[in-house]
Order: C-alpha cells, then structure tokens, then sequence
C-alpha cells in the first residue's frame, strides 16, 4: 500500500528534524490489521528520541509513534473481518506517525464514537498509570502518593486511578497554572517544585507518616530524595528519565546522572523493605503482549463507564508537528497532545 508519513530525519531542534514523504507498506498479514489514521499522539519518548536520548527508538530516517485513531481498512484473516470500518484505538511499535499503519489486532480495542483526543490519552499514558498502579503493584486505600509530573498525561491517570483506589495524593508540578489543575484532578495536595523544595513539602504535610508510593519519570537527583521519603513496604515506581533533557554535555551529562541517581545497593532494600520498579512498556509489549492488551481494554472500560476521564488535551494539525514537539518538549503543556491527518 502507497501511504505517507512524518520521517525523523535529524536529531536536535524539531522544526528541522521532520519531513513528510510516501512510505510503502506491505498488507496486513493474518494477525494483523491496517489502518487508516484519523489522529496520532505524541509521548515524551518522542522528544527524547528526536535528541538522540531514546536507545529503543530505530535508526534514522525513522517513523516515531506509538498510538494511533482510526478507521480499519484491511485485516489479515478473514476471521477479523467484524473490524472493518470499525473505529480504533491502538499501539504501534513505532510507525505511528504515518497516515496508514499496520499494527496487532491484539494491539487495538475498538472505541466507536470516544473522542479522539480521549481516546489517544488513554493509550500510552493511561495504560502506563494503569499498569503500575492496577497490574504491576496494585494501589491500596489509605496510601499515601507521590507523582512527579502529575499534569502530564501519566501523572493525570495516575491522580484518577489513586483516587479511585482511595489513596491520598501529593503532586509535584512546575506552575502555579498546573496547580490549580492538578486540584481540580483531585490530587489533595500539590508542590510547585519550582517554587518550593518539594522534599521538604512533603516531610511537612505527612507529619509522622512517609510515602507508600512514588510514581517517578524524572530520575537524576530526584531518584535518591524519593527514596528517602518512602517508608517501610514502600515502592518507587521509575518509569522514565527526562532529567536527562537539557543537558549539553553528551556522555559526562550521562554520566552525571548516574552519578545523582547513586549506588544502588540491594541488600539494603531488603534491610528496609523498600521495593524499586522500573517501567518500560516497549518491553512490555515485547514480552508480555497478554498483559498490554488486557490494560489497553481495561482503560478504555473504564473511560466508557465515566470511572476515568481524560481530561481534552491540544490536537494540532499534521504540518504543525514541529511546533506540537516543541511545546511537548518545553513542559509547558497540559495533558495530551495529539496530531490530525
């Protein structure tokens, strides 16, 4: 099939690093489903990737996307054949950038008539939140949240499905703007880290108490003060490390962020009964696809019967995608950002 995509072409500044040109694509292969895309999502992998700071992403000139909107247009066996002209929601492994895809019909829950925009938050970032939060390490009443980054599309999911778990959250954002927003989530109490040592914040709302869970995608120095707030049975979920981002320096930047994150000694866990988790969905999808499925349909339920509501990010237009990376890039935004064909 003759389609058309978005290539990475370069890395650094986005206005430069894409170009839109033809793409062939073979056919759907039993197993598989093509679609014809009506909107795509942008994740903060993406910005690493186009920085040359994402090791999973593919050689250039590469495709980057990991969901996508659209309508079925082929399948790959005649048993999928109930898809046609059905409506999705699905991941891609990569590819996502592209006005047709072909991905898993194990990668993709119809969604009919959900707003688009929704529907493309619930992918990647519901499906992260959902599965630390409700799979891997499931959230208990009473315990006591921390979420860095709790306006991006992560942190939202994870202050609704905290909620709904019955735990008490404290959210860490870098303005006055998100805080108001992560209120209005529902988080029950929220740190400007720019203006205030969110290490300190959090000592002094808990009292007594300490962290049960942390939800962390910074890393760097913040990895070491987390785990100096956790309690005893706590977890540190680590699931990404955009402190990375803005450093100028190449590998002694790299090495200097490992150098903040410490040494990491497992005997001590142990000693204090203190878990680490790591999250890399791509690996994920890779070896446990059961398990991204199941989250994926369960995400979508749940958005379908009002118990989870992704709040409506900005949509751009496709020949905006540099400026759309560029916002994404600044952390400015506030919940998804997605592309229109």
């Amino acid at each position: 099939m003759k389609s058309e995509a978005y290539f990475l072409i370069r890395y650094g500044q986005s206005e430069q690093a894409f170009e839109r040109r033809p793409i062939e694509l073979e056919s759907a292969k039993e197993g598989e489903l093509c679609i014809e895309v009506e909107s795509f999502g942008l994740n903060y992998a993406d910005v690493m990737a186009r920085n040359k700071l994402y090791r999973e992403a593919p050689p250039l000139p590469a495709v980057l996307g990991y969901e996508v909107v659209g309508k079925v247009v082929e399948v790959g066996s005649s048993d999928q054949e109930q898809l046609l002209d059905r409506r999705v929601l699905a991941f891609t492994r990569f590819g996502g950038y592209g006005k047709h895809v072909v991905t898993k019909v194990s990668a993709c829950v119809p969604i009919d008539d959900l707003s688009g925009n929704k529907a493309l938050a619930l992918a990647t970032q519901y499906v992260t939140a959902y599965y630390m939060s409700e799979h891997l390490s499931p959230l208990r009443k009473g315990d006591h949240v921390l979420i860095h980054a709790a306006s991006g599309g992560v942190g939202i999911a994870l202050i609704q499905l905290a909620k709904r778990a019955g735990a008490t959250v404290i959210a860490k954002v870098g303005s006055d703007e998100k805080m108001e927003f992560a209120r209005n989530m529902g988080a029950d109490h929220v740190i400007n880290y720019k203006k205030q040592d969110y290490v300190q914040e959090v000592k002094d709302w808990l009292g007594t108490k300490r962290l049960d869970v942390v939800f962390n995608p910074v890393a760097g120095k913040t990895f070491k003060w987390d785990l100096g707030l956790l309690g005893s049975g706590g977890r540190l979920f680590l699931y990404g490390g955009s402190d990375l981002m803005g450093r100028k320096w190449g590998v002694f930047s790299g090495l200097n962020f490992m150098r903040q994150m410490g040494l990491l000694i497992p005997i001590a866990f142990m000693m204090r009964s203190k878990s680490l988790l790591g999250v890399n969905m791509l690996k994920v999808a890779d070896y446990k696809e059961e398990v991204l499925q199941n989250c994926l349909e369960e995400v979508v339920r749940l958005t379908q019967k009002g118990e989870l509501n992704p709040p409506e990010g900005r949509m751009f237009d496709h020949n905006q995608l540099a400026q759309a990376h560029t916002l994404l890039e600044s952390g400015t935004s506030i919940g998804k950002i997605g592309i229109n064909w």
